[in-house]
């Protein structure tokens, strides 16, 4: 499969770097890759620059939004959730329309400051906003709740742990099943919570989430739902 994952961040790379090591053709996508190349400092959250880290990475490409995105049989985006629709709109409607697209994004709000907010929240998703925009993509929502690292290898956590899958499209659904299996996640883990509008559900962990992570000190934990059955 040939995947176009948008953003270059933490979570783009963790995945890109996966999907890479299972075979895939991976191109990473950026609003302008000569400035992302060109960038020496570490981002926000310490990350190397993405030069550095894309040295160590020969076998994946960076493109602009649009030419990643056309060149793929699916999408995963891994951009910051305010920046995520404008993103997918430099991506090209016309290079998206039909395919799967994986949207990890959470509507982080720091206008407020930290710990931050959700926004859109309670009656509204990032998931569905995006689906809303680009009606023919078959947008599914996942691993958006959990530690990057965790969403390629979930042994990181012990015992049985949960991912959920949200989306309108059920062959859509079960393709992304299919490569969480190929991630390492047992399909007895996989939680399908429905329409693209149970995704408000899983975006609205990240309030809890991110405070787990402030009191537990680390990132190597997950939600498990006990009793759960796939496909409920």
């Amino acid at each position: 499969m040939r995947y176009a994952v948008l953003g270059t961040g933490a979570v783009g790379r963790t995945i890109a770097a996966k999907l890479a090591s299972l075979g895939h053709e991976v191109v990473i996508g950026t609003r302008d890759p000569e400035t992302t190349l060109a960038r020496t400092e570490p981002d926000g959250y310490g990350n190397p620059p993405f030069a550095d880290w894309q040295a160590a990475h020969a076998d994946i490409r960076l493109a602009a939004f649009a030419d990643a995105a056309a060149g793929a049989d699916a999408v995963v985006n891994t951009t910051a959730g305010a920046g995520s629709l404008p993103a997918l709109e430099a991506a090209g409607t016309a290079n998206l329309a039909g395919k799967v697209l994986i949207d990890i994004a959470n509507p982080l709000d720091f206008s407020q400051g930290m710990p931050p907010s959700l926004n859109p929240v309670g009656t509204d998703s990032l998931g569905e906003q995006i689906q809303r925009a680009f009606p023919e993509v078959k947008v599914v929502k996942t691993l958006n709740t959990m530690n990057c690292e965790i969403m390629v290898d979930p042994s990181r956590v012990a015992g049985d742990h949960t991912v959920f899958v949200s989306g309108d499209d059920s062959g859509a659904k079960a393709a992304v099943t299919e490569l969480l299996v190929s991630f390492g996640w047992p399909a007895s883990s996989v939680i399908d919570l429905g329409s693209i509008e149970t995704a408000r559900g899983t975006e609205m962990l990240l309030p809890i989430w991110l405070r787990l992570w402030g009191s537990l000190g680390h990132a190597d934990f997950n939600f498990h739902v006990a009793g759960a059955r796939t496909g409920a």
